[in-house]
């Protein structure tokens, strides 16, 4: 080539130089630009052009209330105040203080682009105008959701002072601190900082540029063109910028451009302001996970909310991108009656779409252990809510963070009108990893939800790169579809996105859009909404039919040990839940029978919000601090005390005359009668009384006990609602306990024998049969395991809990009771400083008035526990093969393995089951049934009930004191399809009520008649008046009466039920959704006086029916009872 080519191509034909490109040492010289050993010369030193803390600047005073107490603004503001300093303490633990601050602004500071106040109080806080309106939430101390910076308006710059309050409380973001330890009650917090500071906004813009850069170099394969770029430019930036110079920011910045791209700052921002319209496939949406009590008590989720949420109305008027998803309508409530202006800003931001209210339920609730009844009122409250104060209901059900989802989940979910589903929790299985990120969730009827669970495995991404990429490399589905949710923010204890994380995000979109990023990083999208995602998401795959299917359960192979800490929790939970079906109830035929009778909706409205208020799942779980179990446990007192004075009252109209038995009707003349709260369920049993209650106790029991302090009463309950007491008739043959060696005892009736020999349970026969239950060697009682979990204390149990485990023996066996009712033996088990005083009973009747029905060996327990780190469990070895056991679950029942073949099977170690478990085969079986307890686990041949354990974290006192468990053994011919374990079970958890009915007129009753014929597998679970009905609701004039009836398919089978309704005008007759909107329109027949409808069913399905009730007047039946 000649010369004068080379010279026209402008290529030097002579280089003395010598180059190589970035050596290793490169990528460690990256990460001394800002911060660190040199960060008083790097940019760390420009990032800040003024500070002013004097008092001529900035003037603190502060006032202290009382104790823990949480006065409002406005009493606050009556205060007298007192001069306070940085460096300042303040404390203990969960007290709140109150700051009113005064800042005098320089006028030369009105040419900065910024001012701000700096407010670090070691903990949260809030800052307030001078006439209360709630601005925005600051997070002090030194950790990653630090965020204490308050922007100055322009007009109070302008001004030239500026005046604030801010409450301040004696707690960080995740409560007292310390890797879930027990909060120290006493810890102090100082103000480290109340400064006047003027931000180098273009030194933090670059500061964002470089981390960019930075995470590029960091979290991309290093052999792609990106990363390299990013290295050379990031090495770039540091080599133009200059020690002290401010004007070599905007040298640098261009650098950055290299790889950011050209303006992309000016192409970024007229993008956000039409942001909706962006393309790409991860979907940024803000959000923040507040747990609604966990290491803090409720009372501080009330402020974490207003913080959090303040602090993003103000993002979204500096970012117009910026879209925020936030959930659970308790926290929406709490902010409406405590931060009323926040509330309607809020409402303003709702009505923009750039606040987006979502997930559907009350809370983010457990979902193992609330009964179908109560999901399903997770769902009619929040959806409620939401339309009532935003007008629209969510259409995506979202629980990031609970541990486990179960089965009815999917059909909950539709029938309350949101067929999307959001999580991220299946991430943590210790075991398996799950195969999918975007899926048709299909629950136990068949229905599905749409359901996405983000690859980028978390709910508070801080919008780094590395998130970033994962939101592409870690999606399972990418043969059908790419899109995915990046939800960022800081979460858990609140806080939500920070502007930096939206700086990130930007800078992010704008790296996206380069040739190179392809297969490196997805296209950040901003300005959209979780249900636009899931619609592009049913568009990309042919509306979810390219999807993959998973069917049942999500089980979530972690966290375990929440089915059983703290049991009295449990307990709590599981009384609430039948109490209120109870009172729903009587309530509803009180209404329909006494026109002045006031129907208490706000009562029953305001136990309800509590009662799913604790199902939170870190309440219910018992994975939270002591402080929140104070809380529950007072929240169930109030709720049993209200709701059962509900419950009488409304008793006492539909059975006129008649008051509960108890002390205080000792001495009153009248009947005992029983009522039967169960629909459709003849009943027959054994109920104890105490003598004391009325003198007609001795005559109307079967049986005294030996101390003559308590009568056994046989309950005649077979003709429906009213039972009354009746003799032991010599079609029963008695009950016997009899000594049949120096440590045996053998407990007999008709049908089954059970022999306690040595401490434990040797044998159980079934005499119809002549059929030994326990295999040989075998013995069945309580046993007690080692529990260290490697991690999460009070959340996890690890499988070698099962490797090392001690059989517990029954001491001191005596008979208290000998018949010809009830034969009973009292034992005492002790193991370290805890003891258990345990009545082994079994009543000469069956445990049902099915004809082949065999008796309940019950076991009543108090417990008081006092060991730490032991899992007390009781165990019934069986000689029954199976490779599936059955659970009660919510509306159903759920099959798992007893076998560990896969490690799938393997990880269900322990699991979720609600009133009983059961195990058989052909011909026979037994169930394992309990009044208050979930932890289940069938392990081959043997059943195990788990029912206490000692955590230490975060609740030293886990489980520490007195527990009253009841448990039973139920064996039956046939499998479990087959036999009658379901409605025994739903028995024992329902104990029929004993009143005194002071006149004859008592037992009668007016109330209508229910019943279900022509399907086993139906049960009808609620009866309740309708949501807008008004007398309900109190508001109108012309009331309506309906009553909704909640019927579910048990067996898994196709039904088709008879509705019977016997004493009610039925004018009309709909199938209703949870939310009670019209479905359909079913036909009332006229049969005898009765109306009947027809109802059909599939497998697992839930049926809510509407009636509306006609308002002609009674007429007295020739039967006793009343018809309307």
């Amino acid at each position: 080539m000649s010369a004068d080519v080379v010279k026209a191509h402008g290529y030097p034909k002579v280089n003395d130089g010598a180059r190589y490109k970035h050596l290793g040492p490169t990528r460690g010289r990256l990460n001394e630009f800002i911060g660190g050993h040199f960060a008083s010369v790097n940019l760390a030193a420009l990032l800040f052009a003024h500070k002013l803390e004097d008092e001529a600047h900035v003037k603190i005073e502060v006032w202290s209330p009382p104790g823990r107490s949480k006065p409002s603004f406005e009493e606050a503001k009556r205060q007298v105040y007192k001069p306070a300093k940085k460096g300042d303490e303040f404390g203990p633990s969960w007290t709140n203080h109150w700051f009113k601050i005064t800042l005098r602004i320089p006028k030369e500071w009105e040419a900065y682009e910024r001012v701000q106040l700096e407010f670090d109080c070691s903990g949260e806080a809030m800052v307030f105008t001078t006439d209360g309106d709630p601005l925005h939430g600051l997070t002090g101390g030194f950790d990653g959701d630090r965020r204490v910076e308050f922007i100055i308006p322009q007009q109070a710059r302008k001004a030239g002072v500026a005046h604030y309050y801010i409450e301040a409380s004696c707690n960080g973001m995740f409560g007292q601190g310390g890797d879930y330890e027990p909060p120290d009650p006493n810890r102090n917090y100082r103000l480290n900082s109340c400064d006047l500071v003027v931000p180098n906004m273009d030194a933090w813009r670059l500061r964002w540029d470089f981390d960019t850069l930075h995470q590029l170099v960091n979290d991309l394969p290093g052999d792609c063109s990106l990363s390299q770029r990013a290295l050379y430019a990031a090495n770039e930036i540091m080599n133009v910028f200059r020690e002290g110079d401010s004007s070599s920011i905007k040298d640098a910045r261009e650098v950055a451009e290299r790889v950011l791209g050209e303006d992309w700052e000016k192409v970024i921002a007229k993008e956000s302001k039409t942001a909706e319209k962006q393309q790409g496939t991860l979907w940024g949406v803000g959000h923040c996970h507040i747990d609604t009590a966990w290491l803090w008590p409720f009372s501080v989720t009330q402020q974490k909310s207003a913080r959090s949420w303040s602090t993003q109305c103000d993002l979204m008027d500096r970012y117009p991108e910026h879209r925020f998803s936030a959930t659970q309508a308790q926290q929406f409530k709490w902010t409406e009656q405590l931060y009323p202006t926040l509330f309607d800003r809020i409402k303003d931001k709702v009505a923009l779409g750039s606040f987006q209210p979502l997930g559907c339920t009350w809370v983010e609730m457990d979902t193992n252990m609330p009964s179908g009844e109560a999901l399903a009122r997770q769902f009619l409250y929040g959806q409620r809510y939401y339309e009532s104060r935003f007008g629209f209901r969510s259409k995506t059900f979202v629980l990031p963070d609970t541990f486990g989802y179960s089965s009815q989940l999917p059909q909950i979910s539709r029938l309350a009108g949101a067929p999307n589903f959001f999580t991220q929790k299946l991430s943590w299985n210790g075991i398996n990893e799950f195969p999918h990120t975007t899926f048709n969730w299909v629950g136990l009827d068949g229905s599905q939800v749409l359901a996405h669970m983000t690859p980028v495995n978390n709910y508070n991404s801080q919008c780094n790169m590395d998130d970033i990429r994962r939101g592409m490399t870690g999606h399972k589905n990418l043969e059908v579809t790419s899109n995915a949710l990046l939800l960022f923010g800081n979460g858990d204890g609140g806080g939500g996105p920070t502007p930096p994380m939206l700086e990130k995000l930007r800078r992010a979109r704008a790296v996206g859009k380069r040739h190179d990023a392809g297969g490196q990083l997805p296209l950040v999208k901003m300005g959209g909404s979780f249900e636009a995602f899931y619609d592009a998401v049913r568009k990309e795959t042919k509306n979810g039919e390219l999807l993959p299917i998973w069917r049942g359960e999500l089980y979530l192979e972690i966290h375990r040990a929440t089915y059983t800490s703290h049991g009295s929790i449990k307990r709590g939970n599981r009384k609430s839940e039948i109490l209120m079906r109870e009172a729903e109830y009587a309530t509803a035929m009180a209404s329909l029978l006494d026109s002045s009778y006031k129907y208490p909706k706000e009562r029953l409205m305001a136990a309800w919000e509590d009662l799913l208020l604790c199902q939170f799942h870190d309440v219910l779980p018992g994975s939270a601090i002591a402080m929140v179990y104070d809380d529950a446990e007072a929240k169930y007192a109030a709720l049993q005390k209200d709701v059962q004075k509900v419950l009488h009252e409304a008793l006492a109209v539909v059975y006129r005359s008649s008051v509960p038995l108890g002390a205080e009707t000792a001495g009153d003349a009248g009947t005992i009668f029983a009522i039967n709260t169960l629909h459709n369920y003849a009943r027959q049993e054994v109920v104890r009384v105490p003598t004391s209650a009325h003198k007609s106790v001795r005559t109307s029991s079967a049986q005294i006990t030996k101390d003559s302090k308590e009568g056994y009463m046989l309950i005649d309950a077979t003709d429906g609602a009213v039972g009354v007491p009746k003799g032991l008739f010599a079609d029963v043959r008695p009950v016997s306990i009899q000594q049949v060696g120096v440590d045996a005892w053998l407990v007999k009736n008709s049908n089954l024998a059970m022999k306690i020999e040595d401490g434990r349970i040797a044998s159980i026969m079934d005499l119809h049969l002549d059929k030994e239950l326990i295999p040989k060697g075998q013995t069945g009682g309580l046993v007690i395991m080692e529990d260290h979990p490697n991690s999460w204390d009070a959340w996890d149990v690890d499988p070698f809990h099962l490797e090392k485990q001690t059989h517990l023996k029954f001491g001191d066996v005596c008979v208290k009771d000998a018949g010809p009712l009830r034969a009973t033996l009292t034992a005492s088990v002790r193991v370290g400083r805890s003891e258990a005083q345990v009545e082994i009973s079994l009543d000469a009747i069956a445990a049902s008035l099915k004809p082949d029905a065999r008796s309940l060996i019950r076991f009543d327990a108090i417990v008081d526990w006092r060991e730490k780190h032991k899992f007390l469990k009781f165990e019934l070895p069986l000689d029954i093969h199976n490779d599936n056991a059955t659970y009660d679950t919510q509306f159903g029942t759920l099959s798992r393995p007893t076998h560990r073949n896969t490690s799938w099977d393997a990880a269900k170690f322990e699991v979720c089951g609600h009133k009983f478990a059961d195990l058989s085969e052909y011909g026979y079986g037994v169930a394992l049934i309990n009044d208050c307890k979930y932890g289940y686990a069938t392990e081959g041949n043997v059943m195990r009930l788990s029912l206490l354990r000692g955590p230490t974290k975060p609740d030293p006192e886990t489980d520490m004191g007195i527990h009253p468990i009841s448990w039973a053994i139920y064996p039956h011919t046939g499998t479990y399809t087959e036999s009658d374990v379901t409605p025994v079970a739903i028995a024992f958890n329902n104990p029929l009520h004993l009143r005194l009915g002071r006149s004859p007129e008592a037992v009668s009753s007016a109330a209508p008649k229910f019943s279900v014929s022509g399907a086993e597998n139906v049960f009808l679970e609620t009866i309740k008046r309708g949501e807008d009905d008004v007398s309900a609701t109190g508001k109108g004039k012309q009331e309506t009466k309906t009553l909704i009836l909640r019927f579910y398919e048990q067996y898994g089978g196709k039904a088709r039920a008879k509705l019977q309704v016997d004493g009610l005008v039925v004018e009309k007759a709909e199938v209703v959704n949870i939310l009670e909107d019209h479905l359909e329109t079913l036909k009332v027949h006229d049969a005898k006086g009765q109306a009947e409808i027809a109802l059909d069913f599939r497998g697992y399905e839930i049926k809510t029916v509407r009636l509306t009730v006609g308002a002609k007047k009674p007429k007295t039946a020739s039967d006793g009872w009343v018809k309307l």
